[in-house]
């Protein structure tokens, strides 16, 4: 709760809707992708130079998205933007991995007189899929051996220089595999990213993603509203708060996540949402970004039917 009897969620809930995206180097970076628009093949650092953050911004204008999501990274080393932390402990240099250019803080600034809200994306492995920067950090394969404490607390400090750096700018965070089984996270060892979080802003919400379940479920005794990971948009939450976290659904509009095109009508959109709303919940929709920073012109028309 928050002072006058508020629920720190209240923003969130009130924004009813958001876009999710990624924004990966194996996905605008790879010439095999025509989300790369040709383009792909070059440094990480010219992608992300590449990005059009007013582009965004007119896209999520004109859908009427309250809130939006991006990936600050996703199993490699490539990062939206500059971490001292993150290349201290890596050994990389300004630029090699992390972007040289602030993309977050551009995408704060161009959301921000739109009135909507930013949230970012983060993982709870690491950049395992890189061989040796995955053991600088101390994760890599095979995952299924678990995450240990010197993982989690190296991590988490570059989790709490972006947060730090950002504050009450990013509203909340994502974060991906965070798996009690697979990789063997616990509360305590869950700890350390809510308390990088919040230490850049008290009032950010936390959501610890333990994969995909026929239902809505918390994974952490602290978070503020559940990852809510669905593969399709079928499933209405019980009520507004799930064991005291806040309800959320995020599912992709393309056929897997990170596609063009959508499954659904806008009609179908429409209502489903609304009856999100309804029982107390928020929802999410993946979407197809573009290397240029525009989003999938058919799945915006699609969230344009949304009245919420």
């Amino acid at each position: 709760m928050t002072d006058n009897g508020r629920h720190i969620t209240d923003r969130l809930a009130g924004r009813k809707w958001g876009v999710f995206t990624h924004y990966l180097s194996h996905i605008q970076n790879n010439p095999e992708n025509p989300l790369s628009q040709g383009r792909g093949g070059s440094s990480w650092n010219d992608c992300v130079n590449d990005f059009d953050v007013q582009k965004l911004a007119d896209s999520l204008r004109r859908c009427g998205a309250g809130y939006y999501f991006i990936t600050v990274m996703q199993g490699c080393e490539k990062m939206i933007a500059p971490n001292r932390t993150f290349d201290a402990i890596a050994g990389t240099e300004p630029g090699e991995a992390c972007a040289e250019r602030d993309l977050i803080a551009e995408i704060c600034e161009a959301l921000e007189p739109l009135r909507i809200d930013l949230y970012l994306y983060y993982t709870g492995d690491g950049p395992y899929a890189h061989p040796e920067i995955g053991k600088r950090f101390g994760f890599t394969e095979p995952r299924a051996e678990g995450v240990t404490k010197d993982f989690v607390e190296k991590w988490a400090a570059v989790l709490e220089e972006y947060a730090v750096r950002y504050g009450d700018r990013v509203k909340g965070w994502w974060i991906d595999g965070c798996y009690r089984d697979f990789f063997k996270y616990t509360d305590a060892l869950l700890e350390p990213y809510c308390r990088a979080v919040k230490k850049g802003n008290p009032a950010a919400l936390v959501a610890m993603n333990n994969g995909v379940f026929p239902d809505y479920r918390k994974n952490y005794r602290d978070e503020d509203f559940v990852c809510g990971e669905f593969n399709d948009l079928t499933v209405i939450p019980p009520s507004r708060f799930i064991d005291g976290a806040q309800a959320h659904l995020l599912a992709p509009l393309g056929e897997t996540w990170s596609r063009p095109g959508s499954r659904y009508s806008g009609r179908y959109l429409d209502c489903f949402t609304a009856c999100i709303n309804e029982a107390g919940g928020v929802a999410t929709y993946d979407c197809a970004i573009r290397r240029d920073g525009s989003i999938d012109p058919e799945q915006i028309e699609a969230l344009s039917s949304i009245r919420a």
